[in-house]
């Protein structure tokens, strides 16, 4: 990709910017994971692997108010529509749009193209570890949601089976399973090797958590007339 190129979509990305979870930074770090991985995989097109990383998320605005609507949807149309009106080619445009129409951990609509298979990867892999922590923190607590939540008898719930959205939750319903959902083979090394730095923050937190309401119940009790 020449730079120019790179730039035009780099500063279009910029633009559509505004979830501090899914940041500038975010964008970065995922198109360097994307590299990573592709030093190990054959046949690249870069072209279309660094425009894919680039522009996976400028749909997030758009979810944002808008709940019901899949950002990897918004956002894969609004690139096609993009690289169309700047004079890219429209089989290349639409390459891309397939790639960022499929990066999304949730759905059902799985990556099938090489570059596709490496955003999905890369994608998730800062999600991983902890990374993956911080950033899920930040995006809970920007749209209000708590920690945790707690049983109708006071006891702090693991997520496991949790319905109401919160930080344990979320970390039992996708960070703690993610770990056997990638394409490529060097996107599994790094994620393994992240994996325990996850598992161990999630397990102090909540002893830490815990605890107190285990104990503190018992003393308040003592206490109370």
């Amino acid at each position: 990709m020449n730079r120019d190129n790179y730039r035009l979509m780099e500063d279009y990305m910029l633009s559509c910017m505004g979830d501090s979870a899914h940041d500038k930074e975010h964008i970065y770090r995922v198109l360097y994971n994307a590299l990573e991985i592709a030093k190990t995989e054959k046949s690249v097109d870069y072209d279309i692997l660094i425009a894919a990383c680039l522009l996976h998320d400028i749909g997030r605005k758009e979810q944002f108010e808008n709940p019901a609507l899949c950002h990897a949807r918004v956002g894969s149309e609004k690139a096609y529509h993009f690289l169309k009106d700047h004079g890219f080619a429209p089989g290349y445009a639409e390459q891309v749009k397939q790639c960022i129409r499929t990066h999304r951990y949730r759905r059902d609509d799985r990556p099938q193209s090489l570059e596709a298979r490496i955003l999905f990867d890369a994608d998730k892999l800062d999600v991983a570890g902890a990374i993956g922590i911080a950033r899920t923190l930040v995006y809970k607590g920007a749209v209000a949601e708590p920690l945790y939540s707690v049983s109708a008898e006071g006891e702090v719930l693991t997520g496991e089976s949790d319905t109401k959205p919160s930080f344990f939750q979320e970390y039992k319903y996708k960070l703690e399973k993610l770990y056997a959902g990638f394409y490529t083979e060097r996107a599994a090394e790094i994620a393994k090797e992240r994996q325990q730095s996850a598992v161990d923050y999630y397990n102090a937190l909540f002893r830490e958590v815990s605890l107190p309401y285990q104990n503190g119940r018992n003393e308040l009790e003592k206490r109370l007339q």
